[in-house]
């Protein structure tokens, strides 16, 4: 019973047979998100599939060391929460443009840089997290949960692009997954109810291949086993390639904050600490860099995984270790990565649709505690509205150049904080509107 209990504990012994299953939950929750981006830059770049597959492999690597510092911190690099990390979204469209602009080596050359540039930021957190007051944090946080949610949607329809997009199959897989969730989570207890993702996706991935949805031929061309391929890519540096990638680092890192917020909120019912966000924004700077030297995009904090910790209550720092052990096993034994690539997108579209809406959720939590006065009111409305908005108005932000377009036009999260940290700067704190 105590090593039960110690699952919801940041620290404490857990039996290794114990903490697997709820790793692995982490790595099936991310794996396709973390892979993604490098598969689409490879093919819009135009690399050769064999370098495509160390990448992936590299990636799967990078994404389990990220997690393990963060876990297990080196000097001030790292927060010691339990945060999965991964390959980011964010700097793909950016990374497309650099990437066949300029080419690969001037992308990885700016991916370095920008990531040194981050993570001093994050050494240096404490002379400046001052102005992301606790509305700022909690608007971001709401909308780093809202801005999740079409992605789940999309996974439940069987991913964007795919040719059988919404189709019965996926809708039925897709619904199966997501009670099966609902149902461990509603009526177990303990540990079942802790492992009701992983259930919900065991239980829809059986489904999906008895409905002849899973492709098994993949399989046969993977290795056995290959070690990681260092510097796939001569580095060269271009200066408005840094810059543009620098600006988006910071994107990555208010992500990063919103992530951190949400998670000690929802998962360890506390506010995180000054020296925690800092150290989570340098790890995700430093193990950026790191990212670079491997042909990688740069990582960043997983939302889907604060959800996954929400919903399970499970934060031991072991456990969620033992998944980024399943991440660096998957890029040293290719066959493993080629098996969890196999998931069907609307099992994972199942088994994260409502994780995402817990990050929204805990995101109305931490606005409560705010308070609901005037200014607040208009901090969170209008940077909400305008954030969520106008970045789904195709051709919004036309008139801007590429960089502004660049960093905001498809991400709602930098101008939904971008616009709350201005408003809290600006907004009268003692005169507040008070209404007639």
């Amino acid at each position: 019973m105590e090593n039960k209990s110690n699952l919801y504990q940041l620290d404490g012994r857990v039996p290794l047979v114990q903490a697997v299953p709820f790793g692995l939950q982490h790595v099936l929750a991310m794996f396709v998100a973390n892979i993604t981006p490098i598969i689409i830059l490879a093919n819009v770049v135009g690399i050769d599939p064999a370098l495509s597959a160390a990448l992936v492999q590299n990636c799967m690597i990078i994404a389990g060391i990220g997690t393990l510092i963060q876990l297990y911190p080196v000097w001030r690099i790292g927060s010691r929460l339990p945060i999965v990390m991964g390959i980011s979204f964010t700097f793909l469209s950016l990374a497309i443009f650099i990437g066949t602009t300029y080419g690969m080596g001037t992308l990885m050359g700016a991916v370095v840089i920008g990531g040194l540039v981050e993570g001093v930021l994050g050494l240096l957190a404490k002379y400046w997290l001052r102005i992301i007051s606790r509305v700022v944090a909690a608007t971001v946080v709401t909308a780093i949960g809202f801005s999740l949610l079409p992605i789940g949607a999309n996974s439940f329809a069987g991913g964007q692009g795919a040719a059988d997009f919404g189709s019965a199959q996926n809708w039925i897989v897709g619904t199966v997954t997501l009670l099966t969730c609902l149902g461990f989570q509603v009526f177990s207890k303990g540990f079942l109810r802790s492992l009701s993702v992983l259930i919900g996706l065991i239980v829809g991935y059986i489904l999906a291949v008895c409905m002849g949805m899973v492709d098994f031929s993949g399989l046969q061309h993977a290795k056995v086993i290959a070690l990681p391929q260092f510097l796939p890519f001569h580095l060269e540096f271009n200066v408005g390639a840094i810059l543009s990638v620098v600006a988006i680092y910071l994107v990555s890192a208010t992500e990063t904050i919103g992530d951190t917020n949400a998670l000690c909120m929802s998962a360890l019912k506390r506010s995180p600490h000054k020296k925690e966000l800092g150290a989570s924004i340098s790890c995700d700077g430093f193990v950026s860099s790191v990212a670079g030297l491997f042909g990688c995009t740069p990582i960043t904090s997983f939302s889907q995984n604060v959800g996954l910790a929400a919903m399970s209550g499970v934060v031991n720092r072991f456990a969620i270790a033992t998944g980024a052990g399943v991440m660096i096993l998957g890029g040293i034994f290719p066959v493993v990565g080629a098996l969890l690539t196999t998931i069907p997108q609307a099992v994972l579209g199942g088994c994260t649709i409502m994780m995402f809406g817990s990050i929204m959720y805990a995101g109305f939590g931490m606005l409560s505690k705010c308070g609901f006065t005037d200014r607040n009111m208009i901090i969170v409305a209008l940077s909400l509205s305008v954030g969520l908005g106008f970045t789904q108005a195709t051709g919004m932000f036309s008139i801007f150049p590429q960089l502004v377009q660049t960093v905001f036009a498809e991400n709602c999260v930098a101008v939904v904080f971008l616009l709350a940290i201005l408003l809290n700067l600006l907004l009268p704190k003692e005169k507040e509107v008070t209404k007639e």
